[in-house]
């Protein structure tokens, strides 16, 4: 079976989408559409060399959502999923592949959850750090023994996990990782706690914003990060989606699932080829591929 996946924040780069808004008029069209929709000329800032300005929450995952998505629709008949997933963010653009949301509605949503994510981060400062060289238990039981917020928020493949929560939780539960054998233990460039507690305040306006959008059957099963388990009932997934914010992204248990459910080839749709390389760690069996 073939699955596509779709990146999460952190897979943005200056210059994104410039040459599919160049070599295809659906391209063009998309991101147009996409500017009007939004308020604000996103195409000047992901065609730019400005990584900074990019790097804006309320920037960063519109524009991966518009690389993502807009490349599935050029991709034509080669765009024939038969389960998606996608990273945190990657989800959105999952369901928009899928058919369980229009390109609009989703750019809207993740609008949404972008500006609400941005209003949650100032409220409540936070980070995240990426560990390396340790067991996922191991990691979860250290968090839990530090003071303070800190928690795993993402379990991108063994002996690869991010955790997330208030800065100084995270600081301390940096150096016991060191102590504890860690290969690294390093704080990541990000604007906030994002998949952790912090993010509780986020959570109401996403809600509302799902609530009043229409969510259809997906024409193939959604693998959602919060219960790494294949679903294609809207009403389930809306409920994930909201919860996302909070919980961990389970990525290695969701690719794990998606072999085991007949998985055989994965095509990374958007920027970067971060996806591939945790897929090749998970499974080193998997065929894995660019979507182009």
């Amino acid at each position: 079976m073939k699955a596509f996946v779709f990146p999460g924040q952190g897979a943005q780069f200056p210059g994104m989408g410039k040459d599919l808004f160049e070599s295809s008029s659906l391209a063009k069209e998309r991101f147009e559409q996409a500017n009007e929709i939004l308020g604000f000329k996103i195409t000047q800032i992901m065609f730019g060399d400005d990584a900074e300005a990019l790097q804006q929450t309320k920037v960063t995952q519109p524009a991966i959502f518009l690389h993502s998505t807009i490349l599935s629709e050029v991709m034509g008949d080669r765009f024939q999923p038969e389960m998606v997933a996608g990273h945190s963010l990657g989800e959105f653009s999952a369901l928009v592949a899928s058919g369980v949301l229009s390109f609009e509605e989703g750019l809207q949503l993740v609008s949404e959850r972008a500006l609400a994510m941005q209003s949650a981060c100032n409220e409540a400062p936070g980070t995240m750090a990426a560990i390396l060289g340790l067991e996922d238990e191991k990691v979860a039981a250290i968090c839990e023994a530090t003071p303070g917020i800190v928690v795993a928020a993402n379990y991108n493949c063994p002996g690869q996990l991010v955790i997330s929560g208030a800065v100084e939780a995270v600081e301390k539960a940096c150096e016991t990782f060191k102590e504890a054998g860690a290969r690294r233990a390093l704080l990541l460039p990000v604007g906030g706690a994002f998949h952790s507690p912090l993010m509780e305040p986020a959570k109401t306006r996403l809600a509302k914003a799902i609530e009043n959008t229409t969510f259809t059957t997906p024409n193939c099963a959604v693998y959602q990060n919060v219960t790494a388990k294949g679903t294609v009932n809207p009403e389930e997934i809306k409920t994930h989606l909201v919860a996302q914010l909070t919980a961990p992204v389970k990525w290695t248990q969701s690719v794990q699932q998606m072999i085991a459910d007949g998985a055989l080839h994965f095509t990374e749709v958007g920027p970067g080829k971060v996806l591939q390389g945790l897929i090749k760690k998970i499974d080193r069996t998997m065929e894995t591929a660019t979507g182009s």
